[in-house]
């Protein structure tokens, strides 16, 4: 069964991908426009993790304020092209973006953000409390990564549990919208002000 124009324009909609695309995986599902969404998001995200080392010199810049004006957030978000920087999918990413920053305080983008001596204190103070809590020294060397892990997950934005979404970290989402787009997004800075 050959695709329709709307099962195409359909599928473009869900999807995000082009028209050829498109048709391709309806044609090959004959025209299940589900398993043809499933299809090209899994081969979208297989190419994302290609396309993250792509230069990304275009973006912008998005903002949030939160309730009645107490946090607000500034956010650089980066993509390849302004194609994608003027798309309203692309601010809607940012925004979400603005919300988890806003919600959720990280420290950083990613680990190399992190002050180096922040995790030592944290980890020291860890360890302090498996010792109070009377495990023993290897027990401690197998207990502490994760509790870094953990520790990390609370601090670096890319880490983060989506607040949308728990079950997707933030740099699982961004990962979804880079197979979306075609191209490589980073986020490049923010700022989190707060009133108090």
């Amino acid at each position: 069964m050959a695709a329709t124009t709307e099962d195409i324009k359909k599928l473009r909609e869900m999807s995000g991908a082009g028209m050829m695309d498109c048709k391709k995986a309806l044609d090959e599902f004959e025209g299940d426009l589900e398993k043809a969404a499933d299809a090209l998001r899994s081969r979208g995200l297989a190419k994302a993790s290609k396309r993250q080392g792509r230069d990304t010199a275009c973006g912008r810049v998005v903002s949030y304020i939160h309730g009645e004006g107490t946090i607000g957030v500034i956010l650089q978000l980066n993509c390849e092209t302004d194609f994608v920087a003027r798309n309203e999918e692309f601010e809607a990413l940012g925004k979400d973006i603005c919300m988890q920053i806003a919600a959720s305080s990280p420290i950083g983008v990613t680990e190399k953000d992190i002050d180096q001596s922040v995790i030592e204190r944290e980890s020291a103070i860890f360890k302090e409390q498996l010792q109070n809590e009377g495990k023993k020294p290897e027990q401690i060397e197998k207990i502490l990564p994760g509790k870094v892990k953990k520790f990390y997950s609370e601090i670096v934005l890319m880490h983060q549990p989506f607040i949308k979404d728990p079950k997707v970290s933030i740099e699982d989402l961004v990962k979804q919208y880079i197979a979306k787009f075609g191209e490589n997004i980073t986020i490049a800075r923010f700022e989190r002000y707060q009133v108090g």
